[in-house]
Formats: structure tokens, sequence, C-alpha cells
């Protein structure tokens, strides 16, 4: 049962990633905090990779590495504004919506269909969306919908979701042209570099801010590099799918997380929504 610890420390993680986040954009600019969430972790990656060496390289490598770190640049920002405008219980469960949306990006780039279990999957993805607002019912009940749509920051998760609906699929390409740590380095490096402009022209005085903050926005980026070594070592143990199909407890961690260290308010319709949406992606992963 290792490897189930080891996957449950990935969500773990990766939910602190998101608290620390959250807590830094009270004082620092969304594209200082984006950038820093690469960058910071692809310094932590470097040690690792210089000692693990860089692997041989396929022929799809760089393709891969241009259209994923381009999509995840973009991911990063609308994900941290994402957080920053609404509350956490409420965005983070979107992410789950990413199968819906590799329904359709997974056959045009793998060749991946889906299967009965996946459908039944999407099926509570979609309820589990409904029940995050279940309070707007009153005004009718197609109203929970409506307010994913009409607030924010689930409307920039939902986009977030879509787009690593197809870095997913990049991903799976550059990990077989490459390994699972140096692809990881690579494009959080290449994240980093498409992003760094964006510091200079929608931050004012970016160097003071990250040196003010150094602390924060790299234990940011440490937590995710934890999750990105535990995860690939849960992988050696055991199938992908069971990892990931843990790794999205990062869900429930998250709106547990806004109940207690931000007092969100909506927390249980929100707690069981996210359950649905959990489940939705367990029968997706392991059927």
């Amino acid at each position: 049962m290792l490897w189930f610890f080891l996957a449950l420390s990935t969500a773990f993680f990766s939910s602190l990633k998101d608290v620390l986040g959250k807590r830094t954009l009270k004082n620092i600019d969304v594209p200082i905090v984006a950038w820093s969430w690469s960058f910071f972790t692809a310094l932590v990656l470097l040690p690792m990779q210089v000692v693990g060496g860089i692997p041989d390289l396929g022929s799809q490598f760089w393709v891969a590495l241009a259209v994923g770190s381009v999509l995840n640049a973009i991911a990063f920002l609308l994900y941290i504004q994402a957080i920053s405008t609404s509350d956490l219980s409420l965005c983070l469960p979107l992410i789950a919506f990413s199968p819906l949306f590799m329904a359709i990006t997974s056959p045009i780039i793998v060749g991946e269909w889906l299967s009965w279990a996946d459908g039944l999957g999407i099926g509570l993805i979609v309820g589990g969306s409904y029940l995050l607002n279940l309070q707007d019912r009153k005004r009718g009940y197609f109203a929970p919908f409506q307010a994913l749509v009409s607030e924010p920051g689930p409307k920039l998760m939902l986009l977030v979701a879509f787009l690593w609906s197809i870095t997913a699929n990049v991903d799976k390409v550059g990990v077989q042209n490459s390994s699972p740590l140096f692809w990881s380095f690579a494009v959080f490096s290449a994240i980093s570099l498409w992003q760094f402009p964006l510091l200079f022209s929608h931050s004012k005085n970016p160097g003071g801010q990250i040196v003010q903050h150094w602390l924060q926005l790299s234990l940011m980026g440490l937590c995710t590099a934890i999750a990105v070594l535990f995860q690939m070592q849960a992988l050696k143990l055991t199938l992908v799918v069971q990892v990931i199909a843990i790794k999205r407890t990062s869900v429930l961690f998250g709106v547990l997380w806004g109940k207690f260290l931000f007092h969100e308010s909506g927390i249980r319709d929100r707690f069981w929504g996210a359950t649905t949406m959990l489940l939705g992606v367990v029968l997706m992963t392991l059927l």
C-alpha cells in the first residue's frame, strides 16, 4: 500500500500549493505568483535533473514541449486569477471537468476513446457541478449551472480544465519521448520563460515583490515539486490510473482548506458536489 500513501501525499501537497497561492495573492500580483509557481518548481527539480542526466529525446519531444509549455503558461495564469477572485471550495472542484473535455481532446491527440465507465463518470462530474451551487436552486433549476458561468473564478477554472485536457495528452507524448523527471523539469522551465515578460508588463516592481515574499513563493514551488516527485515514485509501484485517481482527492482537500483556513460559506453543498465529481473521476480512471 505504499503507492497509496505516495499518491495521497501527491494530492495533499498539490492542495497546499493552492493554499499558499491564495495567501500570497493578498500581497503579490497574479503574474508574479503564476511565474513563481513554475520557476521555483523547476529550481527545486534542477539538482535531481543534474544527477539524473538528459535521456534520449524522441522526435516529438520539442513539439510537445512547445505546445505544452505555451498552453500551461496560459493555464497557470488563469488558474491563479481564478483562485484570487473566488473561493477555493468553489473553483478547485471544477478541475474535475478535465475528463469531460478529454472526451473530445484525447481521441484527436492520442487516439483514446471513451468507455461506458467514462460516460457514467462524465454524468457524475456534471451532476457534482450542479451541487456546487445548489443553494442557488431557489432561483430556478438551472440557476446552479448559471452560477458557474456568471462568476469570474469558476468561469476561468473551466477554461483551465479545458486547457489541461489538452496538456494532459501532450504530457503523455512528452514523457514517451523523454522521461518523467526530465519532462517535468523541462516543461516547468519553459513555462517560466514564457511567463517572464509578463512580470514587467503587468506588475509594478516585480523584483521587489519577489524578494520581499520569496519564502512564500518558493514554498509554493517546493510543494509542487514534492507532489511531482511523490507521483513519480508512486507510478513505479502501481498503475498510472490508480495514482491519478487518488491524486484527484486534492479537490476534497481544497474544499476543506477553504472551510477551515479561509472560512468560506456554503461548504456543505460544495463538499458533496466535489465528492460527486471525484467519484466520477475515479470511475473514469479505474474502470
